[in-house]
């Protein structure tokens, strides 16, 4: 039987693994980057990942191409109250909780994975597509127009090509919040995350390096424009309110984006699927972006594998329908519960004698905190 093909369009970590992992079933992928550039933006991101996610990577990639994930078997949360910050909840384990890495030295490993793997008959292609044809399955490429069986769309949250393809209801809201992230040279002890509850809203202290870590705080876009010439300053008394005036730190170049909660109904049109941050964007400060995504692709994997064995064709074939099935219930769950924390915890004066008498009690309850470690690593289902 002739092999099936599948496109994938784009070049961020969700294409990128998504070819990955296809690679290992027997299917034509056309891989399409973008165009070909000397000044290719640096992704300078970083991301956690769960240690179910991590295992799943590494049947892929290797243990050896992932050593610079750093591994942490600790969490810390504060909450803040009348000044002081309270360690309200710690997840502790001998094995590792999570990995936390930057997306440009993973996305790198998996470009050259990718290149070394032809035999699978991954073929990358350095084209910008503009506009695909949902009813025929065609994509546009320059002057030819190539026929898939499935057209697999990374492209972010907002691509144009988006447009008209979903048109289900999606949960929306728009939470008037900047995410400002850095990396941080220091000197402290701090080899293990901690998130921060604050009253400007939600900081993570995530590190990836000796003596380096990353930070992720989310505050209000009122607080941001007025401080947007002065992030540094800001950032700086922040970090040494939280871990001592004595310490300083090196803050680089400040990256931010709007926070935007978007969680679709339906992740596909006939045999076009989006994933990705195209179906769900969730709120950072739980670090479940990317986990979410990984559960998406290891399930779409497994669908094509099952109608692959079964000697199906994959064109018109439901797995789309069901993958949609499958994984829409843990993404819109989780998404909401990430929304339900933030709003928790966002500073109230009238709520927070009630808050803080709820939060002082939860470090004691182990089966809500074995729970939470068990949806964070492995998701809900």
């Amino acid at each position: 039987m002739k092999n099936q093909k599948i496109c994938i369009i784009g070049d961020g970590l969700a294409g990128l693994t998504t070819a990955l992992v296809l690679s290992n079933l027997n299917l034509d992928v056309d891989l399409y980057l973008g165009k070909k550039s000397n000044k290719t933006k640096v992704d300078q991101r970083i991301t956690a990942i769960s240690t179910k996610n991590y295992n799943f990577l590494k049947k892929y990639i290797g243990s050896k191409n992932l050593k610079h994930l750093w591994p942490c078997n600790n969490i810390k949360l504060y909450h803040e109250e009348n000044e002081k910050k309270l360690n309200f909840l710690n997840f502790n384990d001998k094995k590792n909780l999570m990995y936390i890495f930057e997306n440009h030295k993973l996305k790198k490993v998996i470009r050259d994975k990718l290149k070394i793997n032809k035999i699978n008959k991954i073929n990358l292609i350095y084209k910008t597509i503009k506009k695909t044809n949902i009813k025929k399955n065609i994509i546009n490429s320059g002057k030819s127009k190539i026929s898939y069986d499935i057209v697999v769309l990374c492209l972010g949250a907002k691509s144009e090509i988006y447009k008209n393809l979903l048109n289900e209801r999606a949960i929306y809201k728009n939470y008037f919040e900047t995410a400002i992230t850095c990396k941080i040279n220091h000197k402290t002890n701090i080899v293990n995350p901690r998130q921060y509850f604050l009253k400007e809203g939600p900081l993570a202290i995530l590190p990836f390096k000796k003596n380096i870590f990353s930070i992720v705080w989310s505050i209000d876009e009122k607080l941001f424009a007025n401080n947007k010439n002065n992030l540094k300053k800001l950032i700086g008394l922040k970090l040494k309110n939280l871990l001592g005036k004595k310490n300083n730190f090196i803050i680089s170049k400040i990256q931010s984006y709007p926070i935007k909660l978007n969680l679709e109904t339906k992740y596909y049109n006939k045999n076009t699927l989006i994933l990705g941050e195209g179906i769900h964007s969730v709120h950072p400060l739980a670090g479940q972006g990317f986990n979410l995504v990984l559960r998406d692709i290891e399930k779409f994997c497994q669908l094509l594998k099952n109608n692959l064995n079964l000697g199906l064709d994959i064109n018109n074939s439901g797995i789309l329908k069901e993958f949609n099935k499958s994984r829409k219930p843990e993404n819109i769950i989780l998404g909401l519960g990430i929304d339900f924390t933030n709003y928790f915890f966002k500073y109230s004066k009238y709520l927070e004698p009630f808050k803080n008498k709820i939060i002082k009690n939860l470090n004691t309850f182990e089966i809500l905190k074995k729970l939470s470690k068990d949806v964070s690593n492995k998701g809900l289902f």
